[in-house]
């Protein structure tokens, strides 16, 4: 898997835009940005200052960074412009007038700017953008996410019904000597309690946002969050337990052909007289067999990935 330059400039301004980064300057080639203090905490692995910060409470000043997505045209620009300058501060009169007809020549003095800006080269492969995938993923785990609004018309003064859609992406590892991982991304209804296997379906096409929409109203739940966690878990486990297992039967004959292998090459060993010698071997041949068993014996994990709650306009006919 690869991404395009354009693909990996859409990423990061979405994350600086999501974390409110203060943009300073932006080209196609790059974007200065003052970092926002979750972007900071997250990017700049500063944590004893944020934690003087958070102790005594002083104004925080977070870092400013120069990202350039596209370092060959953002270099030319800049030497084009240095030539440019170049080229004003020659024809300009080099010294005051009023100045030198009182305190003669005097050095022109340097043009101090805001601060220092580092500059970072953002592609496919680097660092940052790792690490900023890595910060979206950590702090995207759960959402909190309404619908926006819909156009089609209602009877004035009645607002939107909206149902709440508790959405779990869970992952399930079949693992022995070999290793399968799926995703499953379940949702439930909070309120009708009604699962569905595909809930990227039932997402798709909507337009979400963070902040609550005017004029719209939540249907109450007749779940609490820990029972729709307890319901998709147990629709996931039935499901599971369907499956074909032929691949863990397999693995347990191949476990029992290893054994057979160990069981057969510390036989004679095992009859060591000397006690010293025979406790290490009996260890080692303990280890071995334990080895074994965690390679090749049948395990199936299930963990949540990613979960969100999902507040979806309901049909316009539906009750509240």
């Amino acid at each position: 898997m690869t991404m395009t330059p354009q693909e990996v400039q859409q990423h990061f301004m979405a994350y600086l835009e999501a974390t409110e980064c203060t943009v300073i300057e932006k080209s196609p080639e790059h974007v200065t940005v003052k970092l926002s203090p979750q972007a900071d905490k997250m990017l700049t692995n500063r944590p004893y200052y944020w934690g003087f910060v958070e102790r005594t409470g002083a104004p925080a000043e977070t870092l400013s960074f120069n990202f350039v997505f596209d370092p060959e045209k953002y270099d030319e620009r800049l030497a084009k412009a240095e030539e440019a300058k170049a080229k004003t501060q020659l024809n300009a009169p080099a010294q005051d007038p009023l100045l030198a007809r009182y305190y003669g020549n005097a050095p022109v003095l340097p043009i101090l700017g805001p601060g220092r800006i580092q500059r970072e080269n953002i592609g496919y492969g680097s660092s940052r953008l790792a690490q900023i995938w890595n910060a979206s993923r950590e702090e995207g785990k759960c959402v909190y996410l309404f619908q926006q609004r819909d156009a089609e018309p209602r009877p004035r003064g009645r607002s939107t019904p909206y149902e709440q859609w508790l959405g779990v992406c869970f992952k399930v590892e079949f693992s022995c000597d070999l290793k399968r991982e799926e995703l499953f991304f379940l949702g439930i209804s909070l309120s009708s309690r009604a699962i569905t296997e595909d809930f990227p379906a039932i997402l798709h096409g909507r337009e979400l946002t963070p902040r609550l929409p005017e004029s719209v109203h939540v249907r109450p739940a007749a779940l609490t969050l820990e029972q729709a966690v307890a319901a998709l878990e147990n629709h996931l486990i039935n499901k599971l337990s369907k499956l074909d297992y032929d691949w863990a039967a397999k693995a347990k004959e191949r476990l029992e052909d290893e054994l057979m292998v160990i069981d057969g090459y510390y036989e004679d060993l095992l009859k060591e007289q000397d006690e010293e010698k025979k406790a290490q071997i009996e260890e080692q041949y303990k280890n071995r067999r334990s080895e074994m068993q965690w390679q090749y014996e049948p395990k199936v994990s299930l963990s949540a990935i990613t979960c969100g709650l999902f507040h979806l306009c309901s049909p316009v006919g539906a009750t509240s």
